[in-house]
């Protein structure tokens, strides 16, 4: 069990952008703004810049999707798995991930992703052949916002705003939403564009 696992369900209650809705008034470092925007695998990325990973499950429980985090593809009042994990880079915080899926979405070879334990659901979903990936929403993070309690628990100060993003995953028709916040000290406040 994870050390964190009394703050499940963390949330994120925010204002989330599209990507065309996100002006230069928003102040996003143009190398935070790379990770943003990037449609290829998180974890692939980390594991490029760190030897050791590791995912430690928050929690994962059956909720009603929220009017804030319903979209096109998941309705308010559906009943999703909900799971939050925080992503590792050698035994540093990384990344806040908390995903929504459909129960519906749950079917047939899907089931599987409702037991991933440790495993990165990015990665697992990153190996369907079929897989779209929707447009991406950007928001940011005060300190005041729903992170805090996890932040203090894990001994991270911040100066700044967060910076996360959502977007939804398509896997033989079945929708599955994953958010994913930049922790402070993360890799993504540190490198330049470009995935340098």
């Amino acid at each position: 069990m994870s050390t964190y696992s009394h703050l499940f369900p963390i949330t994120l209650q925010t204002q989330w952008k599209t990507k065309a809705n996100v002006t230069s008034q928003d102040f996003i470092p143009e190398g935070v703004f790379d990770w943003l925007i990037d449609p290829s695998s998180l974890t692939a990325r980390l594991k490029q810049h760190n030897d050791k990973f590791n995912i430690e499950v928050l929690g994962q429980q059956v909720q009603t999707c929220s009017k804030q985090e319903a979209n096109s593809d998941i309705a308010e009042g559906e009943q999703v798995l909900v799971r939050e994990v925080l992503l590792f880079c050698d035994k540093k915080p990384q990344v806040f991930a908390r995903s929504l899926l459909p129960l519906s979405s749950l079917t047939g070879e899907e089931q599987k992703l409702a037991k991933l334990g440790e495993q990165s659901l990015g990665q697992v979903l990153f190996n369907h052949a079929d897989l779209i990936r929707k447009g991406f929403e950007i928001a940011s993070f005060d300190q005041k916002s729903s992170l805090t309690p996890l932040l203090n628990a894990l001994h991270l100060s911040q100066s700044t705003h967060l910076w996360g993003r959502r977007s939804v995953f398509i896997v033989k028709n079945k929708p599955i939403m994953v958010a994913e916040v930049f922790l402070p000290d993360s890799i993504a406040y540190r490198t330049k564009s470009n995935h340098a």
